[in-house]
């Protein structure tokens, strides 16, 4: 019986590195353990993991340890399914532009609500700087408004001009980080700056709709050269709250919970309650409008499925 650690994960085979340093190529014991919800991967990257040797090249994963936090989100072709984007990680680096393509301000903030949910700590990574000028310029100062005073770090990259490249290494050397964003937003350039050594894909925006095209297809578990690993995951499509009920959603937005605890009801939606504290912060401007319309969309997503 051997331990280690998921890097790699294909569908069917897994590529675990051994606590004695084996790299081997590993398949799922037929009747695996499995957690109380339901996935379409049972096991995922950055699990920890028993094997048992099928010869001397190849293992059979037999148990995994109990995740300290996960991310997920929505299958993408089964809707009553969750898919395990990376288990036991230290920190999520959510990638996003302000153009080039966009990304929504709702999508950072169902990213984020969903990190807290698990318990994952995020660092927003603005990038492409040396693209913005004028009116994207001011949006940058909108990113640091919003989400600075509500407890994230919000820091300006770009890899075309080297801007804040060593902050960026700093935040990932030592550390198991989650490397997320949508496609485009030039996850792949930002390690490529800083590691050349590691080589990762870089795609091209595609032209239709100026959305980035996938260039990631499984996540990987990649080692750094200073300690610690990057989980480099595919462009999500469809991150959501999943496996909760809708009353605990506004636990996710920090400033909205701060507020609840003010309400009249103990199980105010933050809807149409009389003498509800956080839409009284909204109307105050003491809780960004676009915060609580996103917590709003949350909760009314006729697609997720609470409990």
């Amino acid at each position: 019986m051997k331990k280690g650690l998921v890097l790699k994960s294909t569908g069917s085979w897994y590529t675990v590195k051994t606590d004695d340093g084996e790299v081997l190529n590993c398949k799922i014991k037929g009747k695996l353990r499995t957690f109380d919800f339901k996935s379409t991967n049972p096991v995922a990257v950055g699990d920890r993991v028993e094997i048992e040797m099928a010869d001397e090249q190849t293992g059979v994963i037999t148990d995994i340890s109990e995740r300290k936090n996960y991310l997920i989100r929505k299958a993408s072709n089964l809707s009553k399914q969750t898919h395990i984007i990376a288990a036991n990680v230290d920190q999520a680096l959510l990638v996003v532009t302000l153009a080039f393509p966009e990304t929504p301000f709702e999508f950072i903030d169902r990213f984020l609500a969903g990190a807290e949910a698990y318990r994952i700590p995020v660092v927003i990574v603005i990038n492409k700087t040396d693209l913005y000028e004028d009116t994207l310029a001011e949006l940058i100062g909108e990113v640091h408004e919003i989400y600075e005073p509500i407890g994230y770090q919000v820091i300006e990259t770009s890899a075309k001009n080297g801007k804040n490249l060593d902050t960026f290494k700093s935040l990932i050397d030592g550390k198991v980080s989650v490397l997320s964003g949508n496609s485009g937003v030039g996850k792949s350039s930002l390690i490529n700056a800083v590691y050349p050594e590691i080589e990762l894909k870089v795609g091209k925006i595609s032209n239709y709709h100026l959305k980035g095209k996938h260039t990631t297809t499984f996540a990987e578990m990649i080692e750094l050269p200073a300690g610690g690993y990057l989980i480099d995951t595919p462009g999500i499509k469809g991150f959501g709250m999943t496996n909760m009920d809708k009353e605990e959603i506004y636990h996710f937005f920090p400033e909205i919970f701060r507020y609840a605890a003010s309400c009249q009801y103990n199980n105010c939606l933050h809807i149409e309650e009389p003498n509800c504290a956080v839409k009284a912060a909204v109307e105050k401007g003491e809780i960004n409008a676009g915060r609580y319309y996103s917590y709003l969309s949350i909760l009314n997503d006729e697609q997720s499925k609470y409990r």
